[in-house]
């Protein structure tokens, strides 16, 4: 994630984002092309939900620039989209982890990036909330955005994968699509422990 970003070193091969490694991009470019959500973030400054998530525009203003009708409707339709349009008004500080973590997915997806990375999305959230997350991210795939999510669902990266990337000790250990890398004995190896893989009736995952 970080070496996507450009900001660690690649130490063994190539991170490129259009032909181009992420430190020949301008920050503003970058930012316009790809989003990331850390797994944690503080706040320290009186912000309410809805300037949180106008941050997310940032990139694409000029400078000294305000709003557009555009920015206020992505900024709009990613806080609907989160479920979080009637917490704009709130102080972030006074939100709930689950809320928090919403509002932040929402930042992302209003930036209206190319590549999204995120860092365990859903890691606070009740199970309503992570499905909707993923079913959101999956819908944002579908249209065109490249995501990469970093989770330790195993059931999520199932069900709504293209690709899983399995890591077992910072080394890869299975790469390909669900049903090739989601393994009894693959999951054994890599979690130590025995497993049991079945297929989902509804979603055939």
């Amino acid at each position: 994630m970080k070496a996507l970003l450009g900001t660690s070193p690649v130490t063994e091969g190539n991170v490129l984002l259009d032909k181009r490694p992420p430190r020949d991009w301008s920050r503003r470019d970058l930012a316009q092309s790809v989003a990331a959500l850390p797994q944690t973030e503080a706040i320290a400054f009186p912000l309410t939900a809805r300037e949180m998530v106008a941050m997310g525009r940032y990139p694409h203003l000029g400078p000294l620039a305000g709003e557009g009708d555009r920015d206020r409707m992505a900024v709009l339709g990613a806080l609907k989209a989160c479920d979080v349009a009637e917490l704009a008004d709130r102080d972030v500080s006074t939100l709930s982890g689950g809320e928090f973590q919403r509002v932040r997915i929402a930042r992302a997806l209003a930036q209206e990036p190319r590549c999204l990375v995120l860092d365990e999305p859903t890691a606070s959230l009740d199970i309503r909330h992570e499905m909707e997350i993923f079913e959101l991210l999956r819908a944002s795939a579908n249209s065109g955005m490249t995501v990469l999510a970093i989770t330790h669902g195993l059931d999520t990266a199932a069900q709504f994968a293209d690709r899983i990337l399995l890591l077992s000790k910072g080394r890869v250990a299975a790469e390909g699509v669900p049903e090739d890398v989601l393994r009894e004995e693959t999951l054994a190896a890599v979690y130590d422990w025995p497993l049991s893989v079945h297929k989902d009736p509804q979603s055939c995952s």
